[in-house]
């Protein structure tokens, strides 16, 4: 398998069922291995990881990267904070991000990640459970 990342500021402020995706292309299963989340404002708030079964109207793209420049094509899509709601299933994780600039938390998933299947509309999101939401960095770590 190969490794690819992508990660950026979020420019909408994510919600309860809204935020950054990470999506499937059919056909294509992924491996979730990493996902950090940090803070761009004083303001605590709390993040949570979610498998998504409807992903909503995905947000703008993010430019995703290989790690070995001789990877095959990326077949995964890394998206910003979607325009309307997923359906989302219960969180893998869930964190409270303390109210300075900088404070997160880095999450990893063994050797071989959180599996997500190649079928249509299907993926990982990052979203905000409860109180407000903030905005935050954050970034995707996976295999194809």
């Amino acid at each position: 398998m190969r490794g690819y990342a992508a990660g950026r500021t979020v420019t909408t402020t994510p919600g309860a069922t809204a935020g950054p995706q990470l999506e499937a292309s059919t056909g294509h299963p992924f491996y979730l291995v990493e996902c950090g989340v940090f803070n761009t404002t004083t303001t605590a708030f709390v993040v949570s990881l979610n498998r998504y079964t409807v992903g909503g109207t995905a947000g703008a793209a993010i430019t995703e990267v290989m790690e070995d420049d001789t990877a095959t094509p990326i077949l995964t899509v890394a998206t910003g904070v979607n325009s309307t709601a997923s359906t989302v299933g219960g969180p893998f994780t869930q964190a409270s991000i303390g109210a300075a600039i900088g404070a997160g938390v880095i999450w990893t998933f063994g050797s071989k990640g959180l599996r997500c299947p190649g079928t249509t509309d299907a993926g990982f999101t990052l979203i905000v459970p409860t109180g407000t939401g903030q905005h935050f960095d954050f970034y995707w770590v996976w295999e194809e």
